[in-house]
């Protein structure tokens, strides 16, 4: 496989098919991919006793680096062979704690795709329909060198 010549969909299926390792951050923040489709991702995600912050919740830093990670991968979908893209904005919503050892269903979604910037957005529910946290990012598309 070309990476190089791969569009970020099939980039993204070929992980998820396990023709790539795993990012090393799936190892800090366990979470996989469940469903990749064009414009959308879907990863299962869930905390334990390494993410707690000093008053032994779950630390914020877990939903805003999952978010994170499914608004870009939704964007990594939506882009043509060559192209790579860069977060420049992450704006995370809190709505409830998120607990340890449950695991949660993490959705990133493109809403819109221009020349040069991508914005997506994502959102960490329970199989209920729970909404723990919600997040609107806005990625910068960065073209290939010629």
């Amino acid at each position: 496989m070309n990476i190089s010549t791969m569009t970020g969909l099939e980039i993204m299926q070929a992980f998820a098919a396990g023709h790539f390792p795993a990012p090393s951050i799936t190892k800090t923040i366990p979470m996989q991919m469940s469903s990749i489709e064009l414009n959308r991702v879907v990863f299962i995600a869930t905390a334990n006793e390494t993410h707690l912050n000093p008053m032994g919740g779950v630390h914020g830093g877990f939903a805003a680096t999952v978010l994170d990670s499914v608004t870009g991968c939704a964007t990594h979908t939506a882009l043509g062979a060559g192209e790579g893209y860069g977060t420049i904005e992450l704006s995370v919503k809190m709505c409830r704690p998120i607990p340890k050892h449950k695991a949660l269903i993490a959705e990133g979604r493109v809403i819109n795709k221009s020349r040069s910037l991508v914005i997506s957005e994502g959102d960490i529910k329970d199989e209920e329909g729970n909404l723990y946290a919600h997040a609107t990012a806005t990625c910068m598309i960065i073209q290939p060198k010629v």
